[in-house]
């Protein structure tokens, strides 16, 4: 309402993802158990993708296949390019070959039954959160009509607050603020917000360019949390 008296109005009026009662599904990760924020740019463009959280695609459940990743993790760009980072960060494969027969020879792996490695997205999204990830997305919702840079602008305003919620949810505590991390042009802008000076941040491009794959502060941030494996 601060931002646009008339957008909540339209937008109830419109179709939307994620729909479902999802838009803030998010915040299932408690504020006091947050050690990371990460904004993506905004949902997948289709309905059963579209889940709340950030790069989790809710079209896929198993990550791997006999010949690598599954369809659905290859259909959903920034989810494949992210586990092709991780892979490249864990020394599974090298960021020249991350495909083909490097892929197979993995999924082999982590598709037998005593292999440690993750095998859902919904391992995936677990681990994350066990690692304190707040999964948000710069632009929280979409519609096919309005461009995402545009419709990001009147969630400004609540991304003010999650980030106060942050900073005030322990006030003897501001040393141990939660890591921003910003991928692509439009989280990138959240650095301009004066709140968001307080944090400590990483910006990279976001996973849906193949560069991501061999992001060396991506490897560095997300390679010790071993998240492809159980424990």
């Amino acid at each position: 309402m601060q931002a646009d008296p008339l957008y909540l109005f339209a937008l109830a009026q419109d179709n939307f993802l994620p729909n479902g009662g999802r838009l803030f599904a998010a915040f299932s990760q408690p504020l006091r158990s947050v050690r990371y924020v990460l904004f993506g740019e905004g949902p997948y463009p289709r309905a059963e993708s579209a889940t709340g959280f950030c790069f989790m695609d809710g079209a896929v459940g198993e990550l791997w296949a006999e010949a690598g990743l599954s369809k659905k993790v290859n259909r959903a760009t920034s989810l494949r390019n992210f586990m092709k980072m991780l892979l490249v960060a864990d020394g599974l494969v090298s960021v020249s070959n991350t495909s083909g027969n490097a892929l197979a020879q993995i999924a082999v792996e982590a598709r037998a039954g005593s292999s440690q490695m993750i095998r859902a997205l919904s391992d995936l999204q677990d681990k994350l959160h066990q690692h304190g990830f707040l999964l948000l997305n710069a632009t929280p919702v979409y519609r096919s009509h309005v461009p995402p840079r545009k419709e990001s602008r009147p969630w400004l305003p609540f991304v003010q607050i999650v980030l106060e919620a942050l900073v005030d949810r322990g006030n003897e505590n501001r040393q141990d603020l939660p890591k921003l991390i910003l991928w692509g042009k439009i989280a990138e802008t959240l650095a301009a917000m004066p709140i968001a000076e307080q944090f400590p941040k990483v910006v990279s491009e976001h996973p849906y360019n193949l560069s991501f794959i061999g992001n060396s502060d991506m490897q560095a941030l997300f390679g010790p949390m071993r998240l492809l494996y159980r424990n």
